[in-house]
């Protein structure tokens, strides 16, 4: 089994070592992600640029009627889905911490951060490893779909794990150090190379894969919360 920094350093000739820069704004990063679910970056980047555009604050995002949100956020799909949980987490935001400053997570013990962010309607161990990753620049690996399909077929994790547990087993298993450049490689080697239904082996350079070249199983995907 080839060992996480083995696979950074193979794949990052392939498609560059990405660089951390932490946003500095939780609760943009919350709501991206939320946007973000099922959708691709680009519908869910229209989608948070027209909800900044009807609304001027959080605030008035968390007292707007939800039809209001829904109209918003249409260019990313499934408004009528995502509008309720942006409400409702804006609201448990507001309720906490009124000036909608999330700064405070920073200075938390992560654990502790991590399960602030987790007591927010909605908000799973991949969305909470968001903020804390792209917004704070704490160490948490976010394992999304292409991730956890990736590191399945590398054996890194076994294919019967659960999502929820996929993030604590490969949080241990990648060096901290490595958790952002590990997320941004699966996923683009996910989406690129290493597909869910053709992946193409004969391009991997990860030639160590067990799962190089034989018939795939169902793996399953993305059924905890986000």
């Amino acid at each position: 089994m080839l060992a996480p920094k083995a696979i950074v350093a193979r794949l990052a000739p392939l498609y560059g070592m990405p660089v951390l820069q932490p946003s500095g704004d939780p609760v943009a990063e919350l709501v991206l992600t939320i946007l973000s679910q099922n959708t691709s970056d680009t519908n869910s980047g229209r989608a948070f640029i027209a909800l900044m555009r009807h609304f001027p604050s959080w605030k008035a995002i968390a007292e707007a009627p939800l039809e209001a949100i829904e109209t918003a956020i249409q260019p990313g799909g499934l408004a009528r889905q995502k509008a309720p949980r942006i409400k409702a987490t804006l609201q448990a935001i507001e309720a906490r911490s009124p000036d909608f400053d999330l700064g405070f997570l920073r200075t938390m013990p992560l654990d502790e951060a991590r399960a602030w962010l987790r007591s927010l309607p909605g908000v799973g161990p991949k969305t909470a490893a968001c903020v804390l990753l792209f917004a704070l620049g704490l160490p948490a690996l976010p394992v999304d779909t292409h991730v956890e399909r990736v590191a399945k077929r590398l054996g890194l994790v076994p294919r019967t794990t659960t999502p929820e547990r996929a993030h604590d087993l490969l949080e241990a298993l990648v060096d901290p150090a490595d958790y952002y450049p590990f997320h941004m490689l699966l996923i683009k080697h996910g989406r690129r190379i290493c597909s869910a239904r053709r992946p193409a082996c004969e391009r991997c350079p990860l030639i160590e894969c067990p799962s190089r070249g034989a018939p795939l199983p169902a793996i399953e995907t993305g059924t905890a919360p986000a």
